[in-house]
């Protein structure tokens, strides 16, 4: 007796990758989007700038580092010097 073929399960999906974002919003004047991000890895560092207040804030960065983290330590920086 012969076997029934068994239907197989359509292979899942992959999920799209969505890219980490470069333009920020500003923690000093609360503009959306108006924070630009640049990443310089032959001087090893990051600097952030707002284009609406000129507010900037520059970091020592790593060959792994994102322009998220770089907001991140400018966040961090400022609750620091809030506190």
């Amino acid at each position: 007796m012969a076997r029934r073929k068994k239907s197989r399960k359509p292979p899942p999906k992959r999920k799209v990758i969505q890219p980490l974002d470069i333009v920020f919003n500003c923690p000093f004047c609360n503009h959306e989007k108006s924070c630009d991000v640049k990443l310089d890895h032959t001087r090893k560092t990051g600097y952030i700038s707002c284009n609406v207040c000129l507010e900037d804030y520059q970091t020592p960065i790593n060959a792994l580092s994102e322009p998220v983290d770089v907001y991140g330590d400018w966040i961090d920086a400022c609750e620091s010097a809030n506190s």
